[in-house]
């Protein structure tokens, strides 16, 4: 009965995406779109052309170059296509690359903006994908036909495939992760207490720090936060707005009656958790390197065991999470924890169903056959194909039993978990930048499209402290420490594109090279010198337009809300 539910929406939201696309054709055709320099249908692909051709494939995100065919899941997708893929990723400055490739005028084939889209759209670097899906991407109107209002550019005209098109329904994750991380023999030292507070969380790394200052002749760091790349800057930024019981909208909380989003920049709230991170650096249990060390190098002390808790995002952290798992010391593991300011703040870290229209990949104004290309998206977005990225091949790297449902034994799974593996077979590639079913999608058949939120995953990839720990605390999933997201239908607001030279561009960028600026200031400022500190950001904060960004966000938060993307 579901299954034939959700085949009915199917087939009319296919309907509803061929009636929209007409339009969103016309549009394109009237802008230019379709016609000369390789774009639109004139691609010299016809057919089921399976002839070999390696395009260039640039993302934003951080990996290791590769050809694609040299992991299992590309050589599968070569043979199926008959094309490759030689994939690069950005190092050093993303908007520094940006420019680079835009004064140029020459781009790779496809490309993952990742943070340049607006900037990278602005420049004319992207195709329109509205004729190319229309004729030939029937998996694509499938997967992302009742988006393609929220995928439009103001133009018109879609540029990108989002990654984050659920289909099938909705399955939340068992095991949430926050941005506030600590090692697993902190808690286990003390008996497991419940830490809800941010000065409990704090209290509890203190303790032990100064129990234990020096641990196999190396001296134990307090606290840490990745700070030291200007583009990942918001790992010190956003907490306020965590701590706050909000989710993650960016630069702004936005009032779940009236839609009114309001800075948490220039409050208390900012100035709460900045203070208490110069209390724990005058203290000497924050990082001295917070606000320089690089990826690798925060990354390097989170598997040295020497860190006791740390800030970061799990997608900025996850090779050394995995590396950590790998290694087997569940003592030396972090769980991530629902850290708020004050007991009586509900926590929001598990995001509600969401839709993130400005993250995705598109096909350049230099690609060579950009049909050829749009095709084989289309065949990467069939079920069997979702299932191989993200599952792989049955009997290898999971099995199935008698009732269908997807499981993987312990080998299965501690291969799974393991970065070299994972590049090798090509999860790592695959399972994220590229056109995809978001990761709450359920198959056809009823199981999870990301492994992870699979319950029988979930309880085989607990190890025995995590057994433990739930145990303590009364609770069978992690899920159970956190409260239930709240559904909010502009979410997330940080995806709200701000045009390349527009008052609200130009507020973002002051307003963030301010923090970068004063944050270490405020931070490293010897005691009883932050209020000084403070009171010299929040006049420097005055002279910015907060009203009018204020202004900007509300209303197309509100937009939002109304259907209008």
């Amino acid at each position: 009965m579901r299954r034939r539910h959700w085949l009915r929406i199917g087939l009319i939201a296919m309907l509803t995406a061929s009636l929209i696309f007409a339009g969103c054709s016309r549009g394109a055709k009237e802008n230019g779109a379709g016609t000369g320099n390789g774009t639109g249908t004139t691609g010299t692909a016809s057919g089921d052309d399976k002839s070999p051709v390696t395009f260039t494939y640039f993302a934003f995100g951080s990996n290791i170059d590769k050809l694609a065919s040299e992991t299992r899941i590309g050589q599968i997708l070569k043979e199926q296509t008959g094309v490759d893929w030689k994939m690069e990723f950005v190092v050093g400055d993303p908007a520094i690359k940006a420019g680079v490739m835009i004064s140029g005028g020459e781009y790779p084939d496809v490309i993952s903006p990742v943070s340049e889209y607006a900037k990278l759209v602005d420049a004319g670097a992207f195709i329109p994908l509205n004729d190319l899906i229309e004729q030939h991407g029937p998996n694509i109107m499938r997967v992302y036909g009742p988006y393609l209002d929220k995928m439009k550019h103001e133009d018109g005209n879609i540029y990108i495939l989002p990654f984050t098109a659920n289909v099938g329904g909705y399955i939340s994750d068992p095991n949430p992760v926050t941005n506030f991380w600590i090692q697993r023999r902190v808690l286990k030292e003390f008996g497991y207490p419940k830490i809800k507070t941010l000065d409990q969380y704090f209290e509890l790394i203190e303790k032990f720090h100064e129990k234990y200052p020096v641990i196999d002749g190396k001296e134990t760091i307090g606290f840490g936060i990745y700070a030291g790349d200007a583009a990942q800057y918001y790992t010190i930024t956003n907490p306020p707005m965590h701590l706050a019981g909000y989710p993650n909208d960016g630069n702004v909380l936005v009032d779940l009656e009236t839609h009114e989003a309001k800075l948490y920049q220039g409050t208390e709230l900012e100035k709460r958790w900045l203070k208490a991170l110069h209390d724990l650096y005058n203290k000497g249990l924050l990082d001295p390197e917070s606000f320089t060390a690089n990826g690798d190098q925060f990354m390097a002390k989170i598997t040295s065991g020497r860190m006791l808790g740390f800030a970061a995002y799990i997608w900025q952290i996850g090779d050394a999470i995995n590396n950590l798992k790998t290694a087997g010391n569940d003592d030396l593991q972090y769980v991530s924890l629902p850290i708020v300011f004050d007991e009586d703040i509900t926590d929001a870290y598990v995001d509600p169903p969401s839709f993130v229209n400005n993250r995705g990949l598109g096909i350049s104004v230099s690609a060579k056959d950009p049909v050829r290309i749009i095709k084989y998206w289309d065949n990467l977005l069939k079920e069997e194909n979702q299932k191989l990225t993200t599952w792989g091949e049955p009997g290898v790297t999971y099995e199935v039993d008698e009732n269908g449902r997807f499981y993987m034994t312990e080998e299965q799974l501690r291969k799974r978990n393991d970065n070299d593996f994972r590049r090798e077979y090509g999860f790592a590639y695959f399972e994220y930048e590229w056109p995809r079913y978001g990761n709450n999608s359920v198959y056809e058949d009823g199981n999870a499209h990301w492994p992870f939120y699979q319950p029988e995953v979930a309880r085989v990839n607990y190890t025995e402290g995590d057994k433990e720990l739930l145990k303590a605390w009364g609770v069978e999933t992690f899920a159970d420490l956190y409260a239930t997201p709240v559904e909010r239908p502009w979410y997330p607001a940080w995806s709200i594109e701000k045009p390349q030279g527009s008052p609200e561009a130009m507020f973002s960028q002051q307003a963030n090279d301010l923090m970068m600026l004063y944050y270490p200031k405020m931070v490293l400022a010897p005691e009883g010198q932050f209020e000084a500190v403070w009171e010299e950001y929040m006049r420097e904060f005055g002279k910015l337009n907060a009203a009018g960004y204020e202004e900007f966000m509300t209303r197309k938060v509100r937009d939002r809300v109304a259907g209008k993307w």
